[in-house]
């Protein structure tokens, strides 16, 4: 056979093997004569999903950005799941001849479901993809892969559970056992640069400035109820954070009464000079210096905490190079009784943030938060001023109404219109009012 003519061999062994990974996946009629099982048929195989790994992931970064090696060692290590996967089910089936064919069956479904992956990133799907989707192409892979064994081995039992049980196994490790790596990244250029705190002028700055803060804080006037404020965005990564923190502390302070008895704390790349460090040490003594300077069966404390949120219900805390521990609904109503402070409304603009309502709500307190406790809220892009929520209540709604009740209202109304429109999947927003502080938020309202 000359060279042109292996190469169209293997050419034409690698289309077939293509078009009866389709049929598996499809679950058209296949045969195990369909495919082409040599090791040069699996090598060929294995080259194509790697290829096709790389060019879906750099089409979704729009092509900028570099090749990961690291992505390299990640594929092969998948390659060595897949043989000892095709081995483990061909000895429980007894029949050794067929692990190349087990193993090419298994590796025809790799770019069938890379090209699957494509189609979903051209229609915005992947990265932000819903967690149905994700299990529903997890069922399907799994299915497709038990077809490929018994279309190659057959069905005869206990085997095929045997092998159900294996395909079972590939898939988890898979997702779980191997560091996520993605082949084509884009630099991070702030991670390129030092961190701000590096710089030892700034790093010994941040002492001054929360004793600063700290100092300015006023004590209320017995008799005359009075709103303080105090803000917490922990997380430098995104610049929308510090933005919105910085809108929310004027409008405190210029329209709402707080002047005087506000402090805003914000991790931040570019306002290190402007405010202390969102760490949960510094939230701690800024609560507490509000419970000291407050009288306590007037006066009422509005805390914000702006972040991004887990499903663990934990706010990210970002600030390099420290190592900052991330706040949680324990944490945070643990800080708020050791301040002392009875009257509190807490807004907290994060995903999944409905989880910080059930461990902080008693009859004095209000807890609005931007999405149900099993929900994302949107608007943490690079560029914006505003989240999604903290644009439609700070901005918008109390713009209209003095009452933080009513801003709620609003405020859910223009992001449930806001999410329609932009067909995203509604984040929820959440309220919890105590009935003690109905009464008593009666007079911020006029």
């Amino acid at each position: 056979m000359t060279e042109r003519g292996a190469v169209a061999f293997h050419f034409s062994s690698l289309l077939k093997n293509l078009l009866a990974g389709a049929r598996l996946a499809l679950f058209l009629p296949v045969r195990a004569h369909h495919f082409r099982a040599s090791a040069i048929d699996f090598a060929l195989l294995a080259l194509l999903s790697f290829a096709l790994w790389v060019l879906v992931t750099a089409a979704r970064l729009g092509f900028e950005g570099q090749f990961e090696p690291a992505a390299i060692p990640a594929h092969l290590a998948g390659l060595v799941l897949i043989l000892a996967t095709a081995m483990l089910v061909a000895l429980a089936f007894r029949a050794p001849a067929q692990l190349l064919l087990i193993a090419v069956a298994l590796m025809t479904l790799e770019p069938v479901f890379s090209i699957v992956v494509a189609v979903l990133t051209m229609m915005d799907f992947v990265l932000g993809m819903p967690v149905a989707v994700f299990y529903a192409m997890l069922a399907w892979f799994w299915v497709a892969c038990l077809r490929a064994v018994a279309v190659c081995a057959g069905t005869r039992r206990p085997q095929i559970l045997v092998a159900a049980a294996m395909v079972t196994g590939m898939i988890a490790l898979d997702i779980t056992a191997f560091p996520e790596t993605e082949p084509w990244t884009v630099p991070d250029e702030e991670a390129a640069e030092p961190a701000p705190l590096a710089n030892e002028r700034l790093f010994h700055l941040q002492g001054e400035l929360i004793e600063r803060s700290l100092g300015a804080i006023q004590s209320g006037r017995a008799g005359t109820p009075e709103l303080f404020f105090v803000g917490f965005a922990p997380d430098a990564s995104q610049d929308v954070f510090v933005k919105e923190m910085r809108f929310v502390k004027r409008l405190f302070d210029e329209r709402l009464g707080a002047a005087g008895r506000s402090i805003a704390l914000a991790s931040s790349y570019d306002a290190l000079e402007e405010f202390p460090i969102a760490s949960v040490t510094n939230l701690g003594r800024a609560l507490k210096r509000v419970g000291e300077a407050m009288n306590a069966d007037e006066d009422v404390l509005f805390l914000f905490l702006t972040a991004h949120g887990d499903r663990a219900h934990r706010l990210s805390a970002n600030q390099p190079p420290l190592d900052l521990a991330h706040v949680t609904p324990t944490s945070l109503g643990r800080l708020l009784h050791d301040s002392g402070i009875k009257w509190r409304v807490i807004v907290v603009s994060a995903c999944y943030s409905g989880g910080f309502i059930e461990p902080l709500r008693d009859a004095n307190t209000v807890v609005i938060t931007a999405a149900a406790p099993d929900r994302t809220s949107f608007g943490c892009e690079p560029g914006r001023d505003f989240t999604y929520f903290g644009q439609a209540f700070f901005r918008d709604a109390l713009a209209r109404t003095r009452s933080f009740t009513k801003a709620f209202d609003l405020a859910k109304d223009i992001v449930t219109q806001q999410e329609t429109s932009e067909k995203l999947t509604p984040s929820m927003p959440q309220i919890w009012v105590g009935p003690a502080i109905r009464e008593r938020l009666d007079h911020f309202a006029d």
